[in-house]
């Protein structure tokens, strides 16, 4: 699979494109914001259909339960803010006020993880996953490129029930072609390998990919698991990695805590024992800089993943 960094598409912009192109033929949707339609993408949706879009202004507690309430009327509501602000300032009333009782919201969080860039660690959120994976009902999705965005958007129009949707802020480089097809049950192996297995989504997909090209250069085979889908886990894509892989590596842009690392370690923990090391955010905030400066910073792109599998490599040979 090749992978060109230099041509990036925008995730949140394909959001808004597949929203507003939804919309035309499902007069259901409606989509809710929190005064931030511009970068979140939802003014692609609210300028071609104003009546059913609804700025909730900076009150994300109020816009989760006026979603809520449009949700019990039969309406299929997109509430989008910040990751940050749609999972963290919004917490009791995601939990009580719609996954208590199953209804269709779908709450979108831009501009997820540490790449958010300058904003820093009062914006970056790392904790938005484990947050929403633990309450009851909930759906979590990671997607990883614009072309999963919009399969996920599509499906998200016509799932039944709670889901949390995850979008990065930066650009990322395309990783599926046209015949990608989201499948909630099933994880997706986009590279083959055996000494060793990646789970990881998001923009962090494409840098694993990269990394595992180059490992394999260097005679170390290792494959990558795309896992978009955080909750319902595909356990059993796991549990089959199981059987030839020395040990796995998680990737992601959150917390090494609550996240993706921690789902994969419940799976094979129950199931196959095989040794998972970690990679994310270790337990702190993030901080102010430019994505990529941040993703290097953190040890999250291709160069230094490839030189932190090679140490795990050495430690699991010898």
């Amino acid at each position: 699979m090749k992978i060109d960094k230099s041509v990036k598409q925008s995730i949140r912009k394909v959001f808004g494109q597949t929203l507003a192109s939804i919309g035309e033929f499902n007069e259901k949707v409606v989509v809710l914001d929190a005064d931030l339609s511009c970068s979140t993408q939802t003014k692609i949706f609210a300028d071609k259909f104003p009546q059913r879009f609804f700025n909730c202004g900076i009150a994300e507690q109020n816009m989760i339960a006026t979603a809520a309430g449009l949700a019990s009327q039969g309406k299929i509501p997109f509430a989008s803010t910040f990751a940050m602000f749609a999972t963290g300032r919004t917490y009791d009333q995601i939990r009580n006020g719609v996954c208590y009782s199953e209804l269709d919201v779908k709450i979108v969080g831009t501009h997820g993880g540490i790449t958010v860039g300058e904003d820093g660690a009062t914006h970056q959120a790392l904790e938005d996953v484990a947050l929403m994976r633990v309450i009851p009902h909930m759906t979590v999705i990671v997607p990883a490129d614009a072309k999963e965005c919009e399969e996920v958007i599509k499906y998200a129009s016509i799932h039944k029930g709670p889901m949390y949707i995850r979008l990065s802020r930066c650009n990322v480089p395309d990783v599926f072609d046209e015949n990608y097809h989201f499948n909630i049950h099933k994880a997706v192996i986009v590279e083959q390998g055996h000494d060793a297995t990646i789970f990881t989504n998001g923009e962090l997909l494409a840098e694993c990919i990269l990394a595992s090209q180059k490992l394999k250069e260097e005679g170390i085979s290792v494959r990558v698991v795309n896992v978009p889908v955080v909750k319902p886990i595909d356990k059993d894509t796991i549990i089959e990695c199981a059987k030839d892989s020395k040990f796995f590596v998680t990737v992601e842009n959150h917390s090494t805590i609550g996240g993706l690392g921690s789902a994969v370690c419940e799976v094979v923990c129950a199931n196959s024992p095989k040794k998972v090391y970690r990679i994310g955010i270790n337990d702190e905030f993030g901080q102010s800089g430019k994505s990529d400066e941040l993703i290097e910073y953190y040890g999250l792109d291709y160069l230094s993943l490839v030189k932190r599998i090679k140490r795990i490599c050495e430690k699991e040979f010898n």
